[in-house]
């Protein structure tokens, strides 16, 4: 997988000081009241995100990331009596998981922990000789135990523990594939009624699958770029897709990314110059200088400091534009991150 072009930026770059309190801790009480900040303009206007169909154009394609998040989240013991939490990060065959573990002192190859005082898992091991992931087998199927015994993942940012309320609302509502710890943000904003208008107003839909990784919250760590090892997440493109995205090219309609996680999935699938289906795992760190061959508008909402995500926004609609809409979301008092509000952009570059 090639890695992000030289340039000149470091992580420092895209650093910026966010007052704690524009940290949302629960969703607008409705999905579509969220705000949006249009950017695509000279001048930053503040909308209601309900307002998205009006800002598109007939013709234009929505992609969205259909992956349903998994209650990932375990709570159990060690054999010892030592308290674990696990994080599912991904389902493999044979009942078998990769999770994160933490616990005061790691559990051993041939270990068991006992979840949710409801099933053992054993341990088996590392995922890999450098990997912070475990490799657990489970007694059965794990998204049914998951679903059974589970907690909602939310975001390390996001401080009370999940209620009902969150089981719905960090959750969109044409999730349909299995295996997200963490939702795809930009997605949760759309309701159904917001769905209708768009089909009124001309716009068509397709869907991607990305299964978004605890690695999203994950700042980079060394102030050199190339440096950043970059999570890899598994994601599928349908051929039905790609055909709805040559259509639409065809008749001169824009692709208009519903987040990052989408945008991601349609780059991956597109590195060679040609978007191909399929499924596979990606590890593509997008940086300033990337050259973008599929996605014109991207919806997504504010990113964490010095995070990947804040990178790929930058790389897509320039690094002044972003700092510029960052100062204003902030002085207008914004919703940051999983539950907050939302940003429509347009690409700063031709595509390649």
């Amino acid at each position: 997988m090639p890695h992000a072009p030289a340039h000149p930026f470091t992580t420092s770059d895209f650093d910026f000081a966010l007052p704690p309190e524009l940290v949302a801790q629960h969703p607008a009480a409705e999905r579509s009241a969220s705000r949006l900040l249009d950017g695509r303009g000279a001048e930053p206007a503040d909308r209601v995100f309900r307002d998205l169909p009006a800002l598109l154009t007939p013709g234009d394609l929505l992609v969205f990331n259909d992956t349903r998040v998994i209650k990932a989240r375990l709570l159990g013991v060690k054999a010892t009596g030592g308290s674990v939490e696990a994080l599912v990060e991904r389902v493999l065959p044979s009942h078998e998981v990769l999770a994160h573990l933490r616990a005061s002192k790691s559990p051993k190859a041939g270990g068991r922990v006992r979840f949710a005082d409801a099933f053992n898992a054993e341990v088996l091991g590392r995922a890999g000789p450098e990997d912070s992931l475990f490799h657990l087998r489970f007694p059965g199927d794990p998204l049914a135990l998951l679903e059974r015994h589970g907690h909602v993942p939310l975001p390390p940012y996001i401080t009370h523990a999940d209620t009902d309320d969150d089981e719905r609302r960090y959750q969109t509502v044409f999730a349909a594939r299995p295996g997200a710890v963490a939702a795809p943000t930009a997605a949760l904003h759309f309701d159904e009624a917001l769905l209708a208008a768009l089909r009124e107003r001309g716009i068509t839909t397709a869907n991607v699958t990305l299964h978004v990784g605890a690695g999203t919250f994950q700042p980079v760590r060394s102030d050199n770029l190339a440096e950043h090892r970059m999570h890899s997440e598994w994601f599928d493109v349908p051929e039905a897709t790609v055909q709805a995205i040559a259509r639409t090219r065809a008749s001169g309609g824009r692709i208009v990314a519903v987040g990052t996680t989408t945008l991601r999935a349609l780059e991956s699938a597109a590195l060679d110059g040609t978007l191909h289906s399929g499924s596979r795992d990606t590890d593509i760190f997008i940086t300033p200088g990337f050259s973008f061959r599929v996605v014109d508008v991207l919806v997504t909402n504010f990113h964490l400091p010095k995070s990947t995500l804040m990178m790929l926004v930058s790389a897509f609609a320039g690094f002044d534009r972003i700092k510029t809409l960052y100062a204003h979301a902030i002085r207008e008092r914004y919703r940051f991150f999983s539950y907050g509000d939302a940003m429509l952009l347009e690409r700063a570059a031709p595509l390649a």
